[in-house]
């Protein structure tokens, strides 16, 4: 996205690299305005020493980059990363902004990742109040949280939000690939659901499957697809622990590039976050993922943006598990979803509306253009 912009000259992209085995990105190979410039931290025996290392080296890698290359902002992508910025910019004064900036402390500390007193989260913690303090321009991914900074104190006109976006065309429905897919699968006329991601940490787990055993019990020849890279034989266990039918569910890992194929075949989505007061400002990429794929996602209430826009606009339907019958009622209007043989075509229109690539283009325009316009 940058690189189509005429008053954007070089583009030098910093990546840490745990690997030290780092091949060319064939993706930079045609983007002739950016430079690939990979730092390999020192790997050292204690986890938290290799970060506090990563934090005392970089910063003084980055400004040798950003004076060899004459760099006029630095763009961090994430709240973790925007600390690094925030070092570079103490010591440089050069701007940074910070794009998908979320409240990453508390969402570790509430899915029990991280303890309120370890020093994860307290240097994480701190380091997002410096970013809101000191950055030129933050793009949180939800409206809620552009609400919750402007009542922090944050400038209204230091952000602009951008929501996780999806490209449309690798996400859309395609007939023919939903027809060899439920074939292969002898699952021609199920009613099938799907889910793409890990479970525990943000996501549900036992929960999640408890969920699954309920679609069993009242969705007619419902059938079950997971798409995860945790081991096989952990989902398979669960599966078997919530008696439910191993062979009415295919567990895979595939590559991203062929999740599609899969939502695809499927009817409708699972998007099983844990519930907790950060969570209303996420913006899941699944999601967008999903509703690009025209499925209606059966979603945890109050997760970012998307809780909201269900409620309000369809593309699915959400459930609390702290209100008996919320998932049978939440279940009930997703197969009242389906009946609808216009349904895909119309969630797709949500995902044209709210994730689409276009809104970066408006967040770099409005930082980073010759004439900044207030945000809509």
């Amino acid at each position: 996205m940058l690189q189509r912009f005429p008053f954007i000259e070089k583009i030098i992209l910093v990546t840490i690299e745990r690997n030290a085995d780092v091949n060319e990105d064939p993706l930079t190979q045609h983007l002739n305005k950016v430079v690939h410039m990979p730092l390999t931290p020192k790997s050292l025996a204690v986890n938290i020493a290799t970060k506090i290392s990563d934090f005392l080296l970089f910063p003084g890698q980055l400004i040798k980059f950003a004076q060899k290359y004459n760099t006029h902002v630095l763009l961090a992508h994430g709240a973790p990363a925007g600390a690094l910025a925030y070092k570079v910019w103490k010591r440089s004064k050069l701007p940074f902004y910070v794009s998908s900036f979320e409240p990453h402390a508390d969402y570790m500390l509430e899915s029990k990742v991280w303890t309120r007193y370890s020093l994860k989260y307290r240097f994480q913690k701190y380091w997002e109040h410096l970013q809101k303090k000191n950055a030129a321009g933050i793009m949180p991914v939800a409206y809620r949280y552009k609400r919750a900074l402007v009542g922090e104190g944050v400038a209204a006109e230091k952000i602009f939000v951008v929501p996780c976006s999806v490209d449309m065309d690798t996400f859309s429905f395609n007939e023919r690939k939903r027809s060899d897919m439920r074939l292969q699968l002898a699952w021609q006329h199920a009613v099938i659901g799907v889910y793409a991601g890990k479970y525990g940490g943000l996501y549900y787990q036992e929960d999640a499957f408890a969920i699954y055993k309920q679609c069993f019990e009242s969705i007619p020849d419902f059938r079950l697809i997971v798409l995860s890279p945790q081991p096989q034989e952990e989902i398979l266990s669960l599966l078997q622990q919530h008696q439910i039918d191993t062979a009415l569910v295919n567990v895979t890992s595939v590559p991203h590039q062929e999740v599609p194929q899969y939502l695809s075949a499927a009817d409708f989505a699972f998007a099983t976050y844990k519930p907790g007061p950060s969570k209303k400002y996420l913006s899941p990429v699944k999601i967008g993922e999903y509703w690009a794929n025209g499925l209606p996602v059966l979603l945890t209430e109050g997760v970012g943006d998307d809780s909201d826009i269900i409620k309000n606009e369809g593309g699915g339907a959400i459930f609390n598990l702290r209100e008996e019958g919320s998932v049978e009622r939440a279940l009930q209007q997703i197969q009242q979803i389906l009946q609808d043989p216009n349904h895909r075509q119309e969630i797709l229109k949500l995902a044209q509306k709210y994730r689409s690539p276009e809104r970066i283009r408006e967040a770099y325009e409005y930082f980073f253009g010759q004439k900044q316009e207030e945000q809509p």
